[in-house]
């Protein structure tokens, strides 16, 4: 048996120094990363203090004024407002904070409401139905639309997608109605079919041939639109959609904001949420398909129960970088700061205005310190929802471990 020799003690050292001085610089690192946040939450804490008392440069801050309707002249009802600038010589600033509270989660929520099932769905198929030869070449794509920057997005959104809806609403609304039918029928269609077609079309490949029917009810939807805008919405659908409903489209609004956002935000929800589907250890589907269970029986009873944490985390964290999202609602929301309900909108986020008003506020003053209240707020927002989304990812990496699995 060959005894291999050690290294000279020279090398050993430095090899041992080397490891040291590698493990020092990670550890600087991560302590500088945490001490750099904490820095900047202690200093917009500092910055927005000043705003609860009366001092000689800033005067004192009602609450109330803050996140309750507020008179203000030339209006008969109490009313919320953000308008830190006003036209009129001699005007008094309004500085109500809840229109953009409002416009950051509405943005938000629009934002999520098209992410979530599309990304969940994405990682669900990708993790347990997915051929493994097309998810080693789609998932790294999709991971990789993370990098695309907000600015870029936000320029398509703007310049692109409204326009394009402004000008053919009523098919946009056609493929609202006609897309979840025409799966649900392309899924029962396939199921109905013999056995060696459905081997020609197996469910592992779905993601590609799902391709020509998805432009097939495309083009069914374009043929659809004008004779459905015609006898639904007597050739109108915006004029109905004001008369009947008191709905008034605007150019960039709500909807805008949640499929841009959404497209921002599903790729980081679909990678963590596969991560966790993916990583529930085998055994347990093997088992439960072994008692009759079907695929989607184990999808449903055993792998998502299991993985519920990890998928909820990658919702949170997909929250917070919605809420935190600035250049996509600043070129596609319209920055009106209102307080509605209707998608058809536009709204204004905190992050936003942040960008468009802090070069021209003056330092000290009260529109600059509330523009910091508004950036400490979403701080810590972002801050508490990323440290519980990362404490529910540790507890299932346990989990994993304990039962077998791999993390």
């Amino acid at each position: 048996m060959s005894h291999t020799p050690s290294p000279p003690p020279l090398r050993r050292h430095l090899r041992q120094t080397r490891d040291r001085l590698a493990t020092a610089l990670i550890t600087a690192g991560g302590i500088g990363v945490i001490a750099a946040v904490m820095a900047i939450g202690v200093f917009l804490a500092v910055e927005v203090v000043p705003l609860f008392w009366s001092s000689t440069d800033t005067p004192r801050i009602n609450l109330d004024a803050l996140w309750l309707p507020q008179s203000y002249e030339g209006l008969d009802m109490p009313v919320h407002r953000w308008q830190p600038a006003l036209p009129e010589e001699g005007a008094e600033p309004r500085f109500g904070m809840l229109p953009l509270v409002w416009g950051t989660l509405d943005a938000a929520l629009w934002a999520l409401v098209i992410a979530v099932p599309l990304a969940l769905g994405a990682a669900a198929h990708s993790a347990l139905f997915m051929s493994r030869r097309l998810r080693a070449r789609l998932k790294p794509t999709l991971e990789l639309m993370e990098a695309m920057p907000g600015v870029v997005i936000g320029f398509i959104a703007g310049l692109v997608l409204a326009p394009w809806l402004d000008v053919h609403l009523a098919l946009g609304m056609t493929l609202l109605i006609m897309l979840p039918p025409g799966l649900l029928l392309a899924g029962g269609l396939w199921a109905r079919l013999g056995a060696g077609l459905r081997r020609r079309l197996p469910m592992g490949w779905a993601a590609l041939w799902l391709l020509p029917w998805l432009l097939l009810i495309w083009g069914l939807s374009s043929w659809l639109a004008p004779w459905l805008e015609a006898w639904w919405f007597d050739g109108d659908l915006r004029a109905w959609l004001e008369v009947s409903l008191g709905l008034d489209y605007t150019n960039r609004n709500a909807i805008i904001v949640g499929m841009a956002m959404g497209f921002a935000v599903m790729p980081s929800i679909y990678a963590l949420a596969e991560d966790a589907l993916s990583g529930v250890p085998k055994s347990l589907v093997e088992g439960a398909e072994a008692l009759g269970a079907t695929r989607w029986q184990s999808f449903w009873k055993v792998v998502l129960p299991a993985a519920g944490p990890g998928v909820l985390s990658a919702v949170m964290i997909g929250a917070g970088r919605a809420v935190g999202e600035t250049m996509i609602v600043l070129m596609a929301s319209g920055n009106t700061a209102l307080m509605t309900a209707s998608p058809l909108d536009g709204l204004r986020s905190m992050a936003a205005s942040i960008a468009i008003e802090l070069p021209e506020a003056a330092p000290g003053g009260t529109h600059y310190r509330l523009l910091l209240l508004a950036a400490l707020l979403l701080f810590v927002f972002t801050f508490c929802v990323n440290t519980l989304a990362e404490v529910v990812r540790s507890r299932l990496r346990r989990r994993y471990h304990r039962m077998g699995g791999t993390s």
